[in-house]
């Protein structure tokens, strides 16, 4: 009965207030703003992020506004109509009134944000947009709507006039707002701006619209919603009370109102330590602990500390993040239990930490300059978080924990970029590296198997022979060392009637070797390891010693252990010097965004490969634009994969140079042409243009008021191919959870795997894209501001990126080493300089002697190697048909939309990296909200058909809303009839 007389109450208000326009007007005039305010205040488009956070970002301030608006005359109107009294003698319970009153608001504050869900489904339909913050939104919209309305009525009992209802209610509200922003927080210290921030709304409200629905901060809002509520309950309950009555009663109802309000209140405060209540709705659960993060805790051996140096005078972009972080820090604790230790320290309140963090640790404070109204100063403050493992420490700093977006000249946007990443690689890092102190065996899981495939020490030539007999003492002490992970055998393939020479030949391309090509004499030495999956060659020690036999077993080992520092051999072009570039060479692309991004988790080697071989202690080589190899350096790749190793190779058709008279495409012979196509690889002589493409920036100057302005405008442009959902292979751990990335002047693939070999497409453009050979790369534009570029011959997909897997045959089967004819060339060359300086007999170097410079070449190499000419299955080839997509100049391109670097290309080249040498813990972990979610390019045409077609929607949805309450008033204006009738 009670419900019915609430709901009769709720359906009476809703009436009322849809019985006159202004009820339309509000709901009109909300609409209005916010959609303003997304498209214009906070610049969509130009953001080039597919979300919708501009909404919740300024909801605390208009639903401060929208809820005063709503509650104004609720009660307000009933005391200046003086039916306030009538209601005081109807059989129902005060608080059934005022509950009924604010289910109305409420509902009309849902129809409200109801309306504006068109923009987040129009986001959804062109952009990759994650629905977990925006369901989170939403409640916390109408969570803190609720409070807002709660407040509003509380006001509106107290005064009979709706204006100062309206201002009233809106300042209260605004004050709650105030309290946690920086305008006020920035006032004070790190201490009491923490407890503003749990007492503003607007604060709570961002947390929530992150993703997290934490029940402290929707207890909050409920909270402190009941409070004004039990409060406008008994100020109407008051206004019946009779000046002679019961004291005693009155006592009782003022006492239980104020229990109720600091019962509730208080609660927030028991409920603050508790972290556990609450629900990541994030794709992927970004701000949650990730299992790769619990496994690494998992693997503690003894406490690690993490101490988060913040001080309580910071920057004001800069404070809104240290209670974020010291969430994020104590989440770490909880999951590594008693292994894990936080300290969250001010070093200016202990002098004896601070100079400990600036000697030991080399933490010192950062200056920044903090101004206000009235004075400007500089404030040191620290921003640091140390990672403490035993005698390993890793250290964060402010510039490794925050991205800033520069949204204009003084607008900065300062987000913390993916800490649980940053921490966790900090931790993986002094955990491996305290291990990594004792043996290698105690980070390899699985057993692992030496297998020698030498020839007996007759057959040997002498530098050999006594290399074997030092490998029996090295393998023996590896074998005590290692336990039941390691064990070994060595085997003759020239033994009994060679079929383990056939198997070799035929498994792993193992050939017999000779001392020198005339020498008739053949023998093997071939050393691999091997686990259940993988097998990896190891190369003949330079040194033909003990100590570096074991070192190069040693570094073989670490391919199968887990979390150790690994190598990468990074091969690029070399930056051109400043003085060439201003004699006209092209400055050529850098990639230094690329190295800086893969040192923070792996040991880069920058190396041209030119000598031939690839360094001995390569995990995996990354080759980026390529120009014109050599042999010497094809046979580096060729061997490194056939020895079981990962080549990443990023070529593409052509090159594109950007410079101040536009853009200048040439073609290019990176050399790996041949290579790639013996592979199955061949690159098309073509750009892939696609009308899905990401923008391009334009710097326009426009005059205005005789000044001269210089602005940025995003262009269409096809050949920014932008890669998107169906676009992307997301079975691949590679690009599994990868929302988007942008390959620049990409040229198709064509792909067609050998024997043996398994073929994995990455990446591939729209269906709509077309190719072309046109070298004009410039932006084109019409005479209205569209794109100028029209899609001409066959239209269809195009592979972009692809992973080749298997037992590949070296593209030097059956020919002669080209280090060997290099070193033979190079020992003609010694011989002849020699001889014309009368130290050599010129008979030694003539055609008489076909051997003459083989014992040279033998004495420089002590073997002649054979080519290995076939791969093991753990043989990876990795394509990415662009030169350019990850050079420095396209990252910032690409990203000049929201003022940073793009990132998802350097990122997915990491997720390679961890992919090839099978450490896939920090995939995950890396792609959670560090991955771009950015929107397709458009042009302004329809950028703006997009924008008006939810100006319509909204209007539509008011119009709906006048049709439903229109119904529902003509009805009941036909039961009231048909009542005066009967009466």
């Amino acid at each position: 009965m009670r419900l019915k007389t609430i709901l009769r109450i709720q359906s009476k208000e809703l009436t009322l207030f849809f019985a006159s326009p202004v009820g339309y007007l509000f709901l009109a005039a909300f609409l209005a703003v916010t959609l303003f305010v997304f498209f214009w205040g906070e610049s969509f488009f130009a953001r080039n992020i597919a979300d919708v956070r501009p909404i919740f970002e300024w909801l605390p301030v208009l639903l401060v506004f929208l809820s005063a608006a709503l509650t104004m005359r609720m009660w307000s109107e009933e005391r200046r109509s003086g039916t306030l009294e009538f209601v005081a003698t109807v059989p129902a319970a005060t608080w059934e009134f005022v509950l009924g009153k604010f289910l109305a608001c409420w509902t009309l504050l849902g129809i409200a944000l109801l309306l504006t869900l068109p923009l987040p489904i129009t986001v959804a339909v062109i952009g990759d947009l994650d629905w977990g913050p925006v369901f989170a939104g939403y409640v916390a919209a109408m969570l803190l709507g609720g409070m807002y309305i709660a407040i509003g009525l509380f006001v509106s009992a107290r005064t009979d006039s709706q204006i100062v209802s309206l201002m009233l209610a809106s300042l209260v509200c605004g004050l709650f707002y105030l309290l946690g922003s920086p305008l006020i927080t920035a006032l004070f210290g790190s201490g009491v701006q923490e407890v503003l921030a749990l007492v503003g709304s607007g604060t709570r409200f961002a947390a929530i619209t992150r993703g997290v629905l934490d029940f402290r901060d929707l207890y909050f809002y409920a909270s402190v919603a009941l409070v004004f509520l039990g409060l406008n309950v008994y100020a109407l309950e008051s206004e019946k009370w009779a000046q002679q009555g019961s004291a005693q009663r009155h006592q009782k109802w003022r006492l239980g109102t104020a229990l109720l309000a600091v019962n509730l209140l208080a609660a927030n405060f028991w409920l603050q330590p508790v972290n556990a209540l609450r629900v990541d709705m994030t794709e992927g659960n970004i701000y949650s602990i990730s299992p790769a993060t619990e496994g690494y805790l998992s693997q503690l051996r003894e406490p690690l500390l993490i101490r988060g140096y913040f001080s309580e005078k910071t920057h004001p972009l800069l404070a809104p993040l240290v209670p974020r972080m010291k969430d994020l820090l104590r989440e770490y604790e909880v999951a590594g239990g008693d292994n894990v230790r936080v300290e969250i320290i001010d070093p200016a309140n202990d002098p004896e930490l601070e100079n400990e963090a600036n000697t030991k640790y080399g933490i010192r404070a950062v200056p920044f300059q903090v101004a206000d109204r009235y004075q400007a100063s500089l404030v040191n403050s620290y921003f640091d978080v140390l990672i403490l493992y035993g005698d390993e420490y890793e250290v964060l700093s402010f510039r490794d924990l925050i991205e800033v977006k520069v949204a204009g000249e003084a607008d900065l946007d300062v987000q913390l970029t993916n800490p649980e990443f940053d921490v966790t690689r900090s931790i993986k890092k002094v955990l491996y590296g305290f291990q990594g102190g004792s043996s290698v065996f105690d980070n390899i899981n699985e057993p692992v198997e030496f297998v020698g495939y030498i020839s007996d020490e007759q057959v040997l030539p002498e530098a050999l022979a006594a290399l074997k007999d030092e490998l029996g003492g090295v393998l023996q002490e590896l074998a005590l060392e290692g336990g039941d992970k390691f064990s070994y055998s060595l085997l003759d393939p020239q033994a009994g009637d060679g079929q383990l020479a056939l198997d070799i030949g035929s498994q792993f391309g193992f050939q017999p070797m000779a001392a020198s090509l005339f020498d008739e004499n053949t023998f093997y030495f071939y050393l691999t390891l091997a686990d259940a999956e993988t097998v990896v060659q190891i190369p003949l020690p330079e040194g033909m010693s003990a100590e570096s036999l074991k070192r190069g077993i040693e570094e073989g080992l670490k391919r199968f252990a887990t979390g150790l520092l690994k190598s990468v051999v990074l091969t690029a072009p070399q930056p051109v010097p400043p003085y060439m570039q201003q004699q006209g060479m092209p400055p050529g692309n850098e990639f230094t965004q690329l190295q800086s991004f893969l040192t923070n988790d792996f040991d880069v080697v920058t190396n041209t490969l030119e000598d031939g071989v690839v360094p001995a202690n390569a995990d995996l080589v990354v080759v980026v634009d390529p120009d014109s190899f050599t042999e010497q350096q094809v046979f580096a790749l060729d061997q490194f994969l056939m020895k079981g190793g990962t080549v990443v190779v990023s070529s593409g058709a052509f090159g594109v140079q950007p410079s101040q008279m536009g853009l200048n495409a040439t073609p290019r012979d990176s050399g790996l042409q041949d290579w790639l196509r013996h592979h199955g690889v061949e690159i098309g002589d073509a750009f892939v243009m696609d009308p899905q493409n990401a923008a391009f920036p334009v710097p326009v100057t426009r005059q205005a008021g005789g000044f001269t302005f210089q602005d940025l405008v995003m262009l269409d442009y096809p050949y920014f191919v932008d890669v998107r959902a169906e676009g992307i292979n997301q079975e691949p751990p590679i690009s599994a959870g990868l929302p988007q990335i942008t390959l620049s002047w990409a040229s198709p693939l064509t792909v067609e795997g050998g024997q043996g070999v398994e073929v994995t497409p990455l990446l591939t453009s729209s269906a709509g894209s077309w190719i072309s050979t046109d070298l004009d790369v410039m932006p084109r534009i019409d005479d209205d501001g569209l794109s100028a570029f029209v899609p001409s011959g066959e239209l269809g997909e195009q592979t972009l990126a692809v992973v080749l897997q298997g037992r590949f045959d070296s593209f030097f089967a059956g020919q002669d080493s080209p280090l060997l004819t290099a070193a033979r060339q190079a020992a003609a060359d010694e011989a002849a300089a020699a001889a014309s300086d009368g130290n050599l007999d010129s008979a030694e170097i003539s055609g008489d002697a076909p051997a003459a410079g083989d014992d040279a070449v033998a004495d420089k190499l002590g073997v002649v190697s054979s080519v290995i000419e076939r791969s093991p299955e753990s043989a990876r080839l990795l394509v990415f048909g662009s030169n350019d997509f990850l050079a420095d100049q396209t990252l910032r391109m690409v990203g000049s939309a929201d003022g940073t670097l793009y990132g998802n290309s350097v990122q997915m080249v990491a997720n390679v990296v961890d992919w090839a040498l099978e450490d896939q813990s920090l995939i995950g972990i890396r792609s959670r909200g560090n991955f771009n979610r950015t929107l397709p390019g458009m042009d302004t045409a329809e950028q703006t058909f997009l924008e008006y077609l939810n100006y319509a929607l909204a209007l539509a949805g008011v119009g709906l809303v006048w049709l439903l309450f229109r119904g529902r008033m003509q009805r009941r204006q036909q039961q009231q009839r048909t009542w005066l009738q009967v009466t």
